[in-house]
């Protein structure tokens, strides 16, 4: 499993996980589609404005690995700001590779830009 090393482990103040700290090779925790409800509370929004923050960070457009990224946050932001790069996408592989969308990024979330 990759290691995304200076990625935050969680949203400063909460217990929003971002990373986890080790594989679990018995059951992978599985990418799913969430979705996001206008009534969701204020600091979920806030956990999800981070998350995608960080990524956009340490990745811009270039593909990366799911790797040590926690499965529950990415699937906030799967098929939405967060796609598979490929079409036989494996949702429960470290290895598989995402790529962020900046443009339903910047449409969804505008103050990140």
């Amino acid at each position: 499993m990759i290691k995304h090393r200076g990625f935050p482990s969680r949203m400063t103040g909460t217990d929003f996980q971002f990373t986890i700290r080790r594989e679990n090779t018995r059951k992978v925790s599985p990418l799913v589609f969430r979705e996001r409800f206008s009534d969701r509370r204020d600091l979920h929004r806030a956990a999800d404005r981070a998350f995608l923050s960080l990524l956009i960070k340490h990745f811009n457009d270039k593909p990366f690995a799911r790797g040590n990224l926690d499965a529950g946050r990415l699937s906030w932001l799967l098929s939405r700001e967060v796609l598979p790069v490929s079409d036989d996408f494996d949702p429960c592989c470290y290895e598989e590779l995402l790529v962020i969308d900046l443009k339903t990024a910047r449409s969804n979330f505008p103050e990140l830009f």
